[in-house]
């Protein structure tokens, strides 16, 4: 990061990822030694996979609304003003998920940006490693 960069959620465009109707919206604030970026989860949705790093902690701090974290220590339930960390192994395997029927999840996604990383899709046998050329899909 060069420069000073400000975001606000609401007022960002981000980028719709995932697939079918599990969609949700990913807004970067900045990149360099740190990811952060803004996620916005509808009612029902989740975001990402099911996932650890090897290189890479990170940390959720919710916004509005509530979510469910599936981890390998059952699903931890968490409300607007909680934070939660995992480390850079299988411990730290999870995916969010917005439990609610009407009110939109957002949270803060932040962490190290260590390159290259190496990403494990919990229970299978699917990853991938992002490098500074991108992201590569593999199976282990």
């Amino acid at each position: 990061m060069q420069e000073i960069i400000i975001k606000n959620w609401q007022n960002s465009e981000g980028q719709i990822q995932g697939e079918g109707t599990n969609t949700y919206k990913v807004t970067p604030i900045a990149f360099g030694k740190c990811n952060v970026n803004f996620v916005e989860v509808e009612p029902g949705n989740t975001a990402y996979g099911y996932h650890w790093h090897e290189e890479n902690e990170e940390v959720f701090y919710i916004i509005l609304g509530e979510a469910s974290v599936k981890t390998l220590n059952g699903d931890i339930r968490l409300k607007a003003g909680d934070a939660i960390g995992f480390p850079a192994n299988e411990n730290g395997s999870h995916v969010i998920s917005n439990p609610s029927k009407t009110e939109k999840l957002v949270y803060i996604d932040f962490g190290t940006a260590n390159i290259p990383d190496v990403v494990h899709f919990t229970g299978t046998n699917a990853g991938m490693i992002i490098s500074r050329t991108g992201i590569h899909n593999m199976e282990f």
